[in-house]
């Protein structure tokens, strides 16, 4: 109960000592920092950063100055030096000469605040890794900038650059730079310098061109590009060959690049452009492929060679002037998701766009079988499809339920150059003598290959699929030049990695759905694949956990398993 009775008239603030304003940044909190290297001063409304912040390895700490015993974790004098600053999401308007004072700093994160300059200082800190000044108002650098050696990431975005120094290129130590929404209407050609980084963001900006000494970031993996006025992509990007996503949408493109080694390339993101064809040479190097986004151009039409992207996921072809497509989409093995809207298409009814990607599949492949013979077509060769052969360099012989492909089939080629034969859905026991082009055997009752088959060197893909092979043919690693491997949903036991390694080509490897009981962990030093699948087989090991990560994570969990 309180000492002061009611009424008694007694002011119960007296004798109380007035409290000073409390500090926006708590003292707990500087003192925290000198033991863990970290401060957290973000979203706090800030306007000015307080002196304690950038003198907290400097000054002598209040509490020692105090008549007063420490125990062991008050031990001031051991504090650490600050390492981590973040100023976040306050209303900083500058930032002071004085943190240089803290030059021990590794992350510096200053997003989201007023900042119209930078101070020379900045140049001081010396062991910088991380700085983020992205969300402010910079129109220009301090050249100290430059110097930060050790700088591994730098975040720009959102601020209003208009130029790039070539001073930039000295930062050569950068794995990730995001100059983003900003006024670049150009970017040094010493942006090629940075050779380490992995990730490139130059989108929203007014880019015409892009430097051709980009050719020289060997390591780089994502590059956007979007919303820019790009006219054209430079040629030397088609020699990237670590690039894995590509972003260009929204910009002038009036054509698809070519990009012939850009082999491990995933997404290719080209909507919202000019393009108004996709040629067989667009796509047939991009094996590794499963996101292609071509939506809110002017196509007209698709080329057959879509299907050759076996590992392709996603296809939106949205608003474009598509009024067919070729039928044989429908048997892309991966295809989740394909989007077909706004394209004044006279084969598909409206109302079976609105069904989803697996109606529209399935619809696909029903009308595979049914598009009409050319007027080319000879009584003889009544199931053969001439336009295939002289237009697609495909000889189509599937879904005959055969047993045995007649010689009329080959006489059709009649000296036509042919690059792939599909034999798929008969009844085959054996594969055909006439052997001087490359087979699809999916759907068949194929038991083994022929060793004549070693004779076709430049055979780059085979489909076994859907047969009965129990043991992977050893044919296979006597091919070099193969590429792409499907021999899922059989019973095959075991596969030799020591003989699969040979195949350097090797970028597609699909064994879902048979009898492994082990994965053997040298198919980790196989390092040129891109696609391995091993679902739907009773091995224990990698488990699914492992598997559902994808192939990069599969290869290494079996690297690290391989007996030293």
């Amino acid at each position: 109960m309180s000492r002061f009775k009611k009424g008694s008239g007694v002011d119960s603030r007296a004798g109380f000592r007035v409290e000073k304003p409390e500090s926006p940044v708590p003292h707990g909190l500087i003192k925290a920092a000198r033991k863990s290297g970290q401060l957290n001063l973000s979203g706090r409304g800030l306007t000015e950063v307080p002196q304690s912040v950038w003198r907290l390895n400097v000054d002598t700490p209040e509490e020692a100055q105090q008549n007063a015993s420490f125990g062991g974790a008050d031990r001031w004098w051991e504090q650490t030096d600050l390492t981590k600053l973040l100023l976040s999401s306050n209303r900083l308007e500058t930032l002071p000469g004085d943190l240089r004072l803290l030059p021990a700093l590794l992350v510096l994160d200053v997003h989201d605040n007023q900042l119209a300059t930078l101070p020379k200082e900045i140049g001081e800190l010396e062991q910088l890794q991380k700085l983020i000044l992205s969300h402010n108002k910079l129109k220009e650098l301090p050249s100290e900038l430059w110097v930060l050696k050790n700088l591994r990431c730098l975040h720009l975005q959102q601020n209003q650059l208009e130029r790039l120094p070539p001073e930039i290129g000295q930062l050569t130590g950068l794995d990730d730079i995001d100059l983003s929404t900003n006024q670049l209407a150009e970017v040094p050609e010493s942006l090629g310098n940075l050779v380490n980084v992995v990730k490139l963001n130059l989108s929203c900006n007014k880019l015409r061109s892009l430097p051709p000494a980009i050719i020289h970031m060997k390591n780089l993996r994502m590059l956007d590009c979007t919303r820019n006025q790009l006219e054209s992509i430079p040629p030397v990007l088609a020699q990237m060959e670590s690039l894995e996503q590509l972003y260009l949408r929204h910009n002038r493109l009036r054509f698809l690049p070519e990009l012939p080694s850009c082999q491990t390339l995933k997404e290719l993101h080209v909507g919202n452009n000019q393009i108004e064809a996709v040629e067989a040479e667009h796509l047939k190097h991009l094996s590794a492929l499963s996101v292609l986004e071509l939506r809110d151009n002017k196509l007209k039409s698709l080329p057959e060679e879509v299907t050759l992207l076996l590992g392709l996921e996603r296809l939106d072809l949205t608003n474009n002037d598509l009024t067919s497509l070729p039928y044989t989409l429908g048997n892309l093995p991966r295809l989740k998701s394909l989007m077909l809207e706004g394209n004044p298409l006279r084969s598909i009814r409206r109302d079976l766009l609105t069904k989803g990607t697996s109606e529209l599949l399935k619809y696909l492949r029903s009308r595979i079988q049914d598009q009409p013979q050319t007027a080319m077509t000879l009584p003889s060769q009544a199931k053969i499809n001439i336009h295939s052969i002289r237009t697609l360099k495909t000889l189509d012989y599937s879904e005959k339920q055969e047993a045995f492909i007649p010689d009329d089939a080959f006489d059709a080629v009649d000296g036509s150059t042919v690059c792939s034969v599909n034999f798929s859905k008969n009844l085959l026991t054996g594969v055909p003598s006439r052997r001087e082009i490359f087979f699809f055997f999916r759907n068949n009752l194929l038991t083994t290959l022929p060793s004549e088959m070693k004779s076709l060197t430049k055979l780059r893909t085979v489909v076994l699929s859907f047969n009965r092979f129990k043991c992977f043919p050893d044919v296979l690693y006597k091919i070099a030049a193969l590429e792409t491997i499907l021999i899922s949903n059989n019973q095959v036991g075991s596969i030799d990695p020591i003989q699969l390694k040979e195949l350097s080509n090797l970028s597609t490897l699909d064994l879902q759905n048979n009898d492994i009981m082990q994965v053997p962990p040298e198919l980790g030093n196989c390092t040129s694949l891109r696609a391995l699948l091993l679902d739907g087989n009773p091995f224990r090991n990698p488990r699914a956990a492992i598997v559902s990560k994808g192939t990069d994570a599969v290869l290494e969990y079996l690297r690290s398993r391989i007996p030293a």
